[in-house]
């Protein structure tokens, strides 16, 4: 049995939900299987049973007796929680940073206090999902909080990251858990309609300012301010430029006709070799089909992200999406031509060489109303004005881009 008390969780913010108790349920779901990775309480306050830690959220153990408990905001004085308690473990459903002050009076005196201060503490930080763009836009804000809060950091994120993640922090500790005397653990999340993960959607801010709001820090970073990607040997020595043409879905892509094909055809007519460095040669989704443009050479394939992030280091610039292998290339320094449609002009990370049509229909992703991830485009697939925020990004855009780059690169 994790805990020895039943668990009480609790709020700190007004959830814009419908059904409190379906959303209730996935939230204790997910803060059970959390909870199980991280352990019990095992903070100490001094007091025999009374324990404190703020992994994966506040939670604190209230042994049996006359307890009274204040859980609030240090920063605002607003209170979240105050109560008579006995033999519970009270938990936040808020899993990010807030500035928590605890008090907790015993027989009607007031007998412990604690004001959460990470200052020369353990902090953990998890990263449980598959997208390495969300990745790679989080996980410069370790570094920051390392730096703003003079925490002793550690991480953890999936195998098939962990290389790439070592060379850009080879001092920051990766662990497979938390060590028993962590004194908080956050999980690093979009906050894409996960409420209680994130202070806000992740659809109404740039993605790359989303850990600033996560972890309660003064100023928004990226990797290229915290980090730098250890400098790789050239592979090719001629001039090269990579292009991905694929993301997570066809309706992050660009769908203009042709377009890839007369963008790579200009590329070479500049003395460029340009190198397709998708996962796949080609992908079949909602009848479009996505593949290799002519005259590009075939990069693709399966291989450790580490390898791209080397070729990219030496490209002279990047094309691709809204998609991880932009953020890569930004990531490791390499300038970046993004053509997106589906998200805002300011989504992702800031590069003066965004592509995007402003005169159509455009942004669906951030738009709070609409359910891009999972439905898609909203007009039918036979009507003309189908995905017109990705078919009407004409070649002409895209090479205006690519000229001012290369102007913007000799001066």
């Amino acid at each position: 049995m994790l805990y020895p008390y039943p668990v009480q969780y609790f709020f700190c913010t007004d959830y814009d939900t419908g059904d409190m108790s379906k959303f209730m349920q996935s939230k204790i779901q997910a803060s059970v299987l959390i909870s199980t990775a991280v352990g019990p309480v095992r903070g100490e306050t001094g007091i025999a049973g009374l324990k404190l830690d703020f992994n994966y959220g506040l939670r604190l153990q209230v042994p049996e007796g006359d307890w009274h408990v204040r859980i609030s905001d240090a920063d605002s004085g607003k209170v979240f929680l105050e109560q008579d308690v006995s033999e519970k473990v009270l938990i936040s459903v808020e899993t990010y940073y807030v500035r928590w002050l605890v008090d907790v009076a015993k027989d009607g005196v007031y007998v412990f206090s604690h004001t959460l201060d990470v200052a020369g503490q353990k902090v953990y930080f998890v990263y449980f999902h598959k997208a390495i763009g969300d990745a790679l836009a989080l996980f410069p804000y370790i570094r920051a909080f390392q730096r703003e809060r003079n925490a002793e950091v550690s991480y953890y994120v999936m195998d098939s990251f962990q290389e790439l993640f070592h060379r850009f922090y080879p001092d920051i500790p990766l662990r497979s858990q938390a060590e028993e005397d962590t004194y908080a653990t956050y999980v690093l999340a979009a906050g894409v309609k996960e409420q209680g993960y994130a202070p806000l959607d992740g659809r109404t801010i740039p993605m790359w300012q989303m850990g600033q709001f996560l972890l309660g820090l003064h100023t928004p970073v990226t990797f290229r301010d915290v980090a730098k990607w250890p400098l790789p040997k050239r592979a090719i020595k001629e001039p090269y430029v990579c292009v991905g043409i694929q993301a997570t879905t066809v309706l992050k892509g660009w769908l203009y006709p042709n377009g890839w094909n007369e963008v790579v055809a200009y590329l070479r007519s500049l003395g460029y070799r340009v190198l397709c460095i998708d996962k796949d040669r080609e992908l079949h989704e909602m009848d479009c089909v996505s593949k290799i443009p002519e005259g590009a050479e075939d990069f693709t394939g399966e291989r450790p992200l580490e390898e791209r992030a080397d070729l990219l280091f030496h490209a002279a610039f990047f094309i691709g999406l809204g998609s991880g292998l932009s953020w890569l290339a930004n990531a490791v320094g390499c300038p970046v031509v993004l053509i997106s449609g589906f998200s805002r002009c300011w989504a992702e990370f800031p590069t003066p060489y965004r592509v995007f049509n402003k005169l159509v229909c455009n942004g669906c992703y951030n738009d709070l109303k609409s359910d891009f991830l999972w439905k898609g485009c909203a007009f039918d697939r036979n009507s003309k004005r189908w995905m017109e925020c990705s078919t009407t990004i004409s070649p002409v855009m895209v090479i205006e881009a690519i000229d001012r780059l290369r102007r913007d690169e000799q001066r």
